[in-house]
């Protein structure tokens, strides 16, 4: 870190939401400055698993690749019963963003990669083992005050943003005064960590084992880990619960034994639902579990923190270029809001489903389960509508016509370029593009900000400038369903505006105007 005090975006928190951001500002060019209190990434694993609109998200930062090594492909959850038998399977669907649909991660493997992402950005610096004191809101500014922890001293910076990625109990929210409403579940949970010794049969899928009596959650993790979760019972002591033989007769009572795993780490905690009242006050930021908590039960926590910085990031760097009015800024929380409360709705749901301690009403779950289970298309249609809400947005910065592409994330099939190179479809674009198949519409004031107009080619087309030939036809059946032969794409892969060969594609934000892209680092 050098002596600068004046910066874009100051991040508070470096976990992997903060990580992300800084990692996506960072390669648009920004000047950016990461504040977090402790010397290195936690030790423990919190997260457990990833989607695929997720590493699309890293894809856009470079590191999809390196961090889908350390990652173990989902194949699926099974509900077991307290006989052990299985009375149903979601397995995870694939929704067209070019990764896989699942797979679970270890965290801070995870963490140490998006932190040596962000040590390629000259352009970012990073102030560990600093503690945020106070932040004061001016006209064209935030001033930052902090401790240094190893030299305590005190030091003051500036930024034009802040984004608050510090956590649930986020000192940023605190000192603006924002309501965290919701509520905290009474029942505690223990956390098992261990590493697997010997491997078992069906180490390797996610398990939720609904037994009235113990209801536990048994969770692959990659990189030679394993995990196991179950709540505490009302007349239980959670001390005596935490203590090495009450940890050891759980995991024999799953067929575990010490030639199994090594025992590396247990925790209690409690599970939250709550909402921000508000994730904008200013220049400032929530974003993650400063914003919003939810419980584990679909591993979409760190997810919709990552889904906010994906949503927040490149309409910051817009907004500093120019190239979109401030007001912009205001989607933010417009389009994230409802994707997290639905997503922590079926959480809640999946959490319920799992520990019901009534043993009449498991017994009429399972029964019920098995039942619709044999009849055709029921599995499919609880797999592809009731795990992950679709990634789509119903208000925010879109122009709506009436055209039902608009708002919803394109799919990302692999598509052959202009110099004839197979490349995934956002490496190809990388910011607003018009695409288009067939005959071309009226885009002229697209046309008139410099925005780049691409057609969507056939499969089995030669490869031309200006081109993309989508190679399965993934694109074209996709806009050809959502009746579109022209979308005006975000470089969030959201569809801003769409049209059909009879309708004119409507006209770019208010106030935009395209610049100079700043240059992107390796």
């Amino acid at each position: 870190m050098d002596d600068r005090t004046m910066f874009d975006v100051a991040i508070v928190g470096y976990g992997p939401v903060g990580a992300t951001a800084a990692n996506m500002l960072g390669r648009r060019g920004l000047d950016v400055v990461v504040i977090e209190r402790d010397p290195d990434v936690y030790f423990r694993a919190r997260a457990i698993s990833v989607d695929e609109e997720v590493m699309r998200i890293w894809q856009q930062v470079g590191l999809a690749d390196h961090l889908a090594a350390d990652m173990q492909p989902g194949t699926g959850a099974d509900f077991v019963d307290a006989a052990g038998k299985t009375f149903a399977t979601l397995l995870p669907v694939d929704r067209g963003n070019g990764h896989p649909p699942q797979q679970f991660i270890y965290q801070p493997a995870v963490d140490r990669t998006l932190r040596e992402g962000v040590d390629r950005l000259p352009n970012v610096s990073t102030l560990l083992r600093h503690e945020l004191l106070r932040v004061t809101q001016g006209s064209d500014d935030v001033e930052l005050m902090l401790a240094d922890l190893d030299r305590d001293a005190f030091r003051r910076i500036r930024a034009r943003y802040v984004i608050a990625a510090d956590g649930g109990s986020s000192t940023v929210r605190g000192q603006l005064g924002i309501g965290f409403g919701g509520r905290t579940f009474s029942q505690r949970w223990i956390v098992i960590d261990t590493r697997v010794l010997r491997e078992w049969p069906g180490h390797d899928r996610l398990r939720f084992h609904c037994n009235p009596e113990r209801p536990t959650v048994d969770c692959p993790t990659p990189l030679g880990h394993h995990r196991w979760e179950f709540p505490v019972a009302d007349h239980e002591d959670e001390s005596r619960l935490l203590a090495p033989e009450s940890i050891w007769d759980v995991l024999h009572a799953q067929g575990i034994t010490e030639e199994n795993v090594d025992v590396i780490g247990t925790a209690c905690y409690s599970h939250h639902v709550r909402f921000a009242d508000r994730w904008r006050v200013g220049r400032i930021f929530l974003a993650g579990d400063a914003a919003h908590a939810m419980p584990p039960w679909i591993g979409q926590g760190m997810c919709a923190g990552i889904r906010d910085v994906a949503n927040l990031c490149w309409k910051l760097d817009a907004v500093l270029a120019g190239s979109l009015p401030e007001s912009a800024l205001d989607s933010y929380q417009t389009e994230r809001m409802p994707h997290v409360k639905e997503v922590t709705r079926r959480a809640v749901k999946v959490g319920h489903l799992i520990v019901e301690r009534n043993p009449l009403r498991a017994r009429l779950r399972d029964t019920l389960f098995r039942t619709v289970g044999r009849i055709p298309y029921v599995t499919t249609w609880l797999r592809e509508h009731r795990w992950l809400p679709d990634a789509r947005y119903r208000t925010g910065l879109l122009a709506g016509n009436g055209n039902p592409a608009v708002g919803w994330q394109i799919p990302q099939p692999w598509v052959i370029d202009g110099n004839g190179d197979r490349v995934r479809l956002d490496d190809a674009l990388g910011a607003w593009t018009v695409l288009h198949v067939g005959t071309p519409a009226r885009w002229q004031q697209w046309r008139a900000v410099a925005v780049p107009i691409v057609e969507i080619l056939p499969p089995g087309s030669a490869p031309t400038t200006g081109a993309l030939v989508d190679r399965d036809g993934t694109l074209i059946d996709w806009l050809r369903t959502r009746k579109a032969t022209a979308v005006a794409v975000r470089p969030d892969a959201f569809v801003y505006a769409a049209a059909d060969a009879d309708q004119q594609l409507p006209a770019p934000p208010t106030g935009f105007t395209t610049t100079s892209p700043r240059r992107q680092q390796v």
